[in-house]
């Protein structure tokens, strides 16, 4: 399985979509900030046009998919949910929202949202996050949505693994069973 067909979700305020080359100047208007670009290591500052079309395209090799949040009112990009395949048996997600509508749940929400997606279309795969511990209001939303610390280094620079702990638990409630 791949990310190839990650389907349109509607959320109260959200609609969540895979982003694609006609979204590049609306991905790099919210991103180019330096709230953004110094917490997500892998985006640069100054964050361009072309910096949003190639992180939009990727490697092309499906195991990747950067999924907008549109406010469903008025079509405005707000957030982003990056999703990534690693291995068989793991996906973990990561998350931006524009910087002034930080504090009003949409990440939350968006977040949410794409876990119960993801659950159902990937039930054998581990959900992951990874985080800076000193990154608060970051930690704490992922602890919201059932996240917690492996104990383990991240594949980023400076971030603990978080694991969801819901994912776990069903999972090792299957093995017990199977």
């Amino acid at each position: 399985m791949n990310l190839s067909n990650f389907p349109t979700i509607e959320t109260q305020r959200l609609r969540l979509t895979p982003l694609t080359c006609d979204d590049a100047t609306a991905l790099q208007e919210i991103t180019n900030d330096p709230v953004i670009t110094n917490a997500v290591h892998f985006l640069a500052n100054p964050f361009t046009s072309d910096d949003a079309a190639a992180l939009i395209i990727g490697e092309k090799d499906d195991r990747d998919c950067f999924i907008g949040a549109w406010d469903r009112d008025d079509l405005v990009l707000v957030g982003v949910i990056g999703t990534h395949l690693h291995g068989e048996n793991e996906i973990e997600i990561g998350y931006w929202i524009k910087s002034s509508l930080h504090g009003l749940g949409f990440g939350s929400e968006a977040a949410m949202a794409v876990i119960a997606m993801l659950r159902g279309t990937f039930p054998t795969r581990h959900i992951t996050a990874e985080c800076r511990v000193e990154n608060i209001a970051s930690w704490r939303l992922l602890e919201k949505l059932g996240f917690r610390p492996s104990g383990e280094a991240g594949r980023r620079p400076g971030r603990q693994r978080l694991i969801l702990y819901l994912d776990l638990a069903a999972n090792d409630a299957a093995d017990r069973e199977g």
